[in-house]
């Protein structure tokens, strides 16, 4: 690289971290609010993940940015433009979700804006990542758990009716040994489900595959969630009716987190048997020597 162009290169980044300081700094109270829900909004847990799953598939993908063209686009303004829209209409309408869109969507302009609306395409998996610092809508929410919570709670009384444990649920709770569990509060299908879209959003832009492959595994995330949800429910109502408060909570605690790994895994048990299927994954013909 020339020094005129290491120049560009740099002036380039210069303009996007002044530009991205500027959007941000526009919305700061927003994303005070946001970073607040997520640390203190159990349901809303998965903002946490958003920026690092998004810097993760970017930096899988940093040799694209070279290659970006350099002509200039009114993307990045035009969504800008709508970013703004959106911040102005969330107070009008007390929709806090076109608030915090609007907040995401002014410092994804910034970047486009910068970079061309080529980065949107080359980068789409850490923008559609960046989509996750958006806090579920409680409404939205409500509609998915509560069926997840009820699945969760019949599939568990079978399970220890099967091994002839004593459980008696009421909805969505289930009374063992004389202790009351309601699924709502031991393993919300809510939070496996944002988390494990994004976790499963990762793990399908991180190996090389066929885009109908990608779109399965997205489509299957609600159904791991409520695998990993079982999973993890049997052992936690089990500590909360046999072993004491403390030792219960710290499972409940400590699952939650490791539900990922156990979500990760299963995605690469499926990804195994599709290979050993012969299922077609990669994007282009393998042959062997």
């Amino acid at each position: 690289m020339t020094a005129p162009q290491t120049q560009r290169y740099l002036y380039k980044w210069a303009t996007l971290l002044a530009l991205v300081a500027i959007a941000i700094a526009a919305c700061w109270p927003i994303w005070e609010a946001i970073a607040e829900i997520a640390l203190h909004d159990p349901e809303n847990s998965h903002i946490l993940l958003a920026i690092p799953v998004a810097v993760f598939l970017a930096w899988l993908r940093r040799g694209r940015v070279r290659k970006l063209p350099t002509s200039p686009s009114f993307v990045g303004p035009g969504i800008c433009v709508l970013a703004l829209a959106l911040l102005a209409a969330g107070p009008v309408y007390s929709l806090d979700v076109f608030s915090h869109l609007g907040t995401v969507l002014l410092a994804v302009g910034a970047i486009v804006s910068v970079f061309g609306a080529a980065m949107l395409s080359r980068f789409k998996p850490s923008f559609l990542a960046l989509l996750f610092l958006l806090p579920v809508p409680g409404t939205l929410r409500r509609h998915i758990a509560l069926p997840l919570q009820e699945a969760s709670a019949r599939v568990v009384e079978f399970s220890m009716d099967v091994f002839g444990v004593g459980v008696v649920r009421t909805g969505n709770a289930l009374a063992i040994n004389g202790t009351e569990v309601a699924v709502a509060e031991a393993c919300n299908g809510m939070r496996m489900v944002s988390a494990l879209a994004l976790v499963t959003l990762a793990f399908v832009f991180s190996v090389p595959m066929r885009n109908s492959v990608r779109l399965t595994f997205l489509a299957l995330s609600p159904l791991i969630a409520l695998i990993v949800n079982i999973t993890r429910l049997i052992p936690t109502v089990l500590l909360y009716g046999y072993a004491d408060g403390e030792t219960a909570d710290l499972f409940h605690d400590l699952s939650g987190w490791g539900a990922l790994f156990v979500a990760l895994a299963i995605l690469s048990a499926v990804l195994w048997l599709l290979r050993w299927c012969e299922v077609p994954v990669a994007p282009y013909p393998v042959y062997s020597k």
